[in-house]
């Protein structure tokens, strides 16, 4: 028997709390276990883990030296980014100008309790695809359900949330958006099944491994909500606006804008130069339709369209040239919105009414229920689901009523005629929340260059919370 050193034990001692913490935290008895590896490593030491230290040969002893090295800092990586914090980059102008495209996040896990991964055999940093390799950066098996532990707080009401895409359970590789279940109700499913040179492989992907958004909580469990003008009710009540809520207008002029006022208006070069032009109309119909009028002369003046909050509104109603400001009229017919197979003849401005699943909570089945409910009774809360002759059945027994098993929450983005958001594909369950933004340590501005205003200084280190 080797004589155990007192700095053995006080490294053994160390880190066998620090697990013992771990295994507490995660309410896993059986993680236990894992105590007897840190036995081994420490103390008794049966498995050689340091044999190569006493190789002869300088060239074998450093190669293993950086593996383990790189070895350890993947595993750190790993536990780090599942269960403390992680990474995100705002990909889209969706909560401009709250978060803008380039915004960098650090994403707290534990604001709202980390979930024990559903694939926990997956490649640290990649969300599920290898880059250059084109495959899974995870395994398939095992896959465990869905478990959260604790955290320090909960979701709330005007919470920035990052979470994993719920309509992106199912995918067709080389079409992603719209959603699979859009291209469905557009397409239908065998010509997306037939036709993969247009569409690619359709696959599942678990919980954890779909696409991340980030939008704005605006409704809580057991909320009713309805949209009308564009103006949120939740629970009869209008809705606190964000204070960077922005919707589309239509600006008319008699001077041009230049590139410098948009900038200083914060408004991004796709959004007022889409596809390289100037983002105007110029067509006397749609004009007209609009309710901008000819001059004198029988020209129209210059029309811009792009996002505005309404203190830009405001500043711009000011400027000399400008005749004319008008909120971008509600397209109906013009896009599908949720739920895309059930024709509600609801809108982008104007949407519901509908309640918010809230766990524990009954409701009786009808057509228009199963429509708006059925992703979650059948795709979130995986039960069976079919429909005979009029009646509901739910894993082979008849249903008339439902009672959920989840909380379920409402998101939008700030820039309200710009976001693909709740109105377009429903309700994000809990096993979906991923966490809390909490911070901006980069900002880029893909508008410039590095060296010409490429980096937002003024954002660097910002909290999230602060911006409102």
């Amino acid at each position: 028997m080797k004589t155990i050193s007192k700095k053995q034990w006080i490294k053994f001692s160390i880190w066998a709390v620090l697990y013992v913490l771990f295994c507490l935290w995660m309410e896993n008895a059986w993680l236990l276990l894992g105590l007897i590896v840190l036995v081994d490593i420490y103390l008794t030491k049966f498995i050689p883990w340091s044999a190569w230290k006493k190789t002869k040969n300088p060239t074998l002893r450093s190669i293993f030296s950086w593996a383990d090295d790189i070895i350890f800092a993947l595993v750190a990586v790993y536990f780090i980014n599942l269960f403390i914090f992680q990474n995100y980059q705002i990909p889209s102008s969706s909560l401009e100008k709250s978060l803008l495209v380039g915004d960098y996040l650090f994403v707290s896990k534990v604001s709202y309790g980390p979930r024990v991964p559903n694939t926990p055999l997956s490649f640290p940093l990649v969300q599920n695809t290898l880059p250059f390799f084109n495959c899974k950066s995870y395994l398939e098996w095992p896959e465990w359900g869905y478990k959260r532990v604790a955290g320090l707080g909960k979701v709330k009401r005007n919470d920035i949330v990052v979470f994993n895409f719920p309509a992106g359970d199912t995918i067709a590789l080389k079409m992603q958006n719209p959603d699979y279940y859009t291209l469905v109700e557009m397409y239908g499913r065998e010509a997306i099944h037939a036709n993969k040179a247009q569409f690619g492989e359709v696959m599942y992907r678990p919980v954890d491994k779909r696409e991340n958004y980030v939008k704005r909580c605006i409704g809580m469990p057991g909320d009713s909500l309805y949209i009308k003008n564009n103006q949120v009710y939740i629970n009869g009540e209008k809705a606190v606006n964000p204070k960077n809520m922005q919707l589309n207008y239509f600006v008319e002029t008699e001077t041009p804008f230049s590139e410098t006022m948009f900038r200083n208006w914060g408004v991004s070069r796709d959004d007022y130069m889409p596809y390289g032009q100037p983002c105007t109309v110029g067509d006397p119909e749609t004009l007209s339709y609009l309710g901008f009028t000819p001059n004198a002369n029988g020209v129209y003046n210059m029309v811009y369209r792009f996002p505005m909050t309404q203190a830009m509104v405001e500043q711009v109603k000011k400027l000399p040239g400008v005749k004319k400001i008008l909120v971008e009229p509600d397209v109906v017919g013009g896009t599908m919105y949720y739920p895309v197979d059930y024709k509600t003849g609801w809108t982008r401005d104007n949407y519901g009414p509908i309640w918010i699943p809230k766990r524990g909570a009954t409701i009786e089945l009808t057509p228009h229920n199963l429509a708006i409910y059925r992703r979650c009774i059948k795709n979130y809360e995986h039960n069976q689901l079919e429909e005979k002759d009029g009646v509901i059945y739910i894993n082979g027994e008849k249903a008339t009523t439902y009672t959920f098993q989840y909380d379920y929450y409402w998101m939008m983005g700030d820039n309200r005629h710009n976001s693909a958001d709740s109105r377009s594909w429903g309700f994000v369950p809990e096993d979906h929340i991923v966490g809390k933004p909490i911070m901006i340590w980069l900002s880029l501005d893909k508008d410039r260059s590095l060296f010409e205003g490429g980096i937002r200084w003024e954002r660097l280190f910002r909290w999230v919370d602060n911006i409102k």
